[in-house]
């Protein structure tokens, strides 16, 4: 990762960088399966975008689960339009780097997709994720509707009892409705598939996911 954020607040919007109208220039095209990363979505799916630390490995987590029609990554959260990496890295533009998952409700649920984000990365560290430090790095569920966001709060809920119960600390995860949904320059697209040795910091960190309802 870049690497050049260290705020550990989130950029008030009338001190963000002024951005851009033009979108970013894309293929497309998904280099692991080649179906779109752009919309229009098949009739049906759903997004869920997480924000889990640096983005490359948390969309490879995502590419994996059955139900998943197609994954991106890109930036969310925060006020500068149409941002960079090196500006979403300077902290300035109040983005998150998140992941992006097209998936479809009939294969598996947000809930479901909830479990390997609560699993896969630390959500107490607050602005960092292991040594990459910055609001980009943040923790955060970004919501498509109240039934999402229902289901997040429940989750993130559930998760802070499953920690709790083995000694673990406080989950500074943020949930929040989605606002403008930025992609990422093609070089981040599916990053590790096309550089299989590339930096990642997930896997397993603190506690098993369980689902609502059960013993922790």
């Amino acid at each position: 990762m870049f690497g050049l954020g260290r705020s550990v607040e989130v950029v008030r919007p009338e001190d963000a960088l002024p951005g851009r109208s033009e979108p970013v220039e894309l293929r497309g095209v998904h280099f692991v399966h080649g179906r779109p990363i752009v919309p229009p979505w098949p009739e049906g799916t759903r997004l869920a975008v997480l924000g889990m630390g640096c983005f490359w490995g948390a969309e490879r987590i995502l590419w994996q689960l059955d139900g998943v029609w197609t994954t991106f990554v890109g930036y969310a959260g925060g006020t500068t339009p149409n941002p960079t990496y090196r500006e979403v890295c300077t902290g300035r533009t109040g983005h998150a780097e998140v992941a992006v998952a097209v998936y479809d409700p009939t294969v598996i649920s947000f809930e479901a997709l909830l479990a390997p984000f609560w699993e896969q990365h630390d959500p107490t560290q607050g602005m960092r994720q292991g040594n990459d430090v910055g609001t980009q790095y943040r923790s955060i569920v970004l919501t498509t509707d109240d039934e999402q966001a229902a289901v997040a709060e429940a989750s993130r809920a559930r998760y802070q009892e499953l920690l709790t119960a083995s000694g673990h600390g406080t989950i500074t995860t943020a949930i929040e409705p989605l606002g403008a949904l930025y992609h990422a320059e093609e070089e981040h697209q599916q990053y590790l598939a096309k550089h299989p040795g590339g930096y990642c910091n997930h896997g397993f960190c603190q506690a098993a996911y369980a689902p609502l309802g059960t013993t922790p």
